[in-house]
C-alpha cells in the first residue's frame, strides 16, 4: 500500500536525490567537507544535509514509536478484540473500513501539513493494527513470534540502509513491486473467500516477503528523495509520511515471515 505517493502542493512527483547533483552535491560528498568555492552553495549544501539527517531521524523515530504502540496493543488487546469479533463478526469489516479511512484521511491532512492530526491518526492506526495482529499471534508460540520479529527487524534494517545509501534508481523496481503487491492482495482475497488453499497461502507468503523486502528499500530511497523537494516547514510531515510507509512495510513483512516460520501452538 502506498498511502503517500504524492507530496508537494498536493502532488509529489518521485525523482531521485542524485538528480540534484547540479544544485547540491551528493550526501556523501557533503559529509566530506561540504564542497568548496561558492559560499552560498556551501551554505545550501549544509542546510540540505541537516534537513536530510533530520527527516531520516524523525521518520525512523516515528516508525519505532508506532511499532511500540502496535506491540503494546498486541499484548493487551487481543482477547478483547477476539471476544468482540466472536460476538459480532461484522466488526471485522468495520475495523478494516476504519483503518482504510485513516490511511486516506492521513494522506489528505499531511498534504496540508497538519502533522498533529496526522500523528493522532497514526497512533490510532498503530493501535488498531496491534490489536488485530495480537489475535494472529495467539496462534503461535511466544518464542517463535519473538524470533520472527528479530528476523523481520534484521531484514528490514538491511534493506532500509540499502535504500538510503544506494545510488541505483529503484523507481522502476518500485513499480514492479507495486504490481506484485496488488497481485498478492487479490490472490489473498480469492484464497480466503473461494479457494481456501493452504498451499496457495504459503506461496503468497513467499512472494509477499520478496515484495515487502523490496518495498522497504524503495520506500527508504523515496523518503531520501523527498528531502530534495522539501523545506523546513514540511520536513516533519514528510518524515511522518515516510514513517507510515516504512511501518506498513515492516508490519506486512513480519506477518508474511510469521506465516512461513512461526511455530503454531
Amino acid at each position: 500500500m502506498e498511502p503517500y505517493n504524492n507530496y508537494n502542493n498536493g502532488e509529489y512527483t518521485p525523482n531521485h536525490y542524485d538528480d540534484f547533483q547540479d544544485g547540491f552535491q551528493s550526501y556523501d560528498d557533503m559529509s566530506n567537507g561540504f564542497g568548496s568555492g561558492n559560499p552560498v552553495k556551501t551554505t545550501m549544501q549544509q542546510i540540505r544535509t541537516l534537513m536530510y539527517e533530520e527527516v531520516i531521524a524523525k521518520a525512523f523515530l516515528f516508525m519505532v514509536a508506532a511499532l511500540g504502540i502496535t506491540a503494546f496493543a498486541a499484548y493487551t488487546a487481543p482477547y478483547f478484540m477476539l471476544n468482540l469479533l466472536m460476538s459480532s463478526p461484522s466488526a471485522i469489516f468495520i475495523l478494516f473500513g476504519a483503518e482504510l479511512a485513516i490511511v486516506f484521511i492521513s494522506n489528505s491532512v499531511l498534504k496540508r501539513n497538519h502533522v498533529v492530526l496526522a500523528a493522532v491518526l497514526y497512533t490510532v492506526y498503530s493501535y488498531l493494527t496491534g490489536a488485530t495482529i495480537g489475535i494472529i499471534c495467539l496462534a503461535y508460540t511466544g518464542a517463535s513470534v519473538a524470533a520472527v520479529f528479530l528476523m523481520t527487524a534484521g531484514m528490514f534494517g538491511v534493506m532500509a540502509i540499502y535504500g538510503l545509501i544506494t545510488k541505483r534508481d529503484l523507481s522502476s523496481i518500485g513499480s514492479l513491486l507495486m504490481m506484485g503487491l496488488v497481485g498478492i492482495i487479490i490472490a489473498g482475497f480469492v484464497n480466503i473467500f473461494i479457494l481456501r488453499s493452504s498451499a496457495l497461502e504459503f506461496g503468497i507468503s513467499i512472494v509477499g516477503v520478496l515484495v515487502f523486502v523490496g518495498l522497504t528499500a524503495y520506500d527508504a530511497q523515496k523518503l531520501k528523495d523527498r528531502v530534495a523537494y522539501s523545506d523546513s516547514d514540511s520536513s516533519t510531515a514528510i518524515a511522518m509520511a515516510g514513517a507510515f510507509e516504512l511501518y506498513l512495510d515492516f508490519i506486512n513483512l513480519f506477518l508474511k515471515l510469521l506465516r512461513l516460520f512461526g511455530r503454531r501452538k
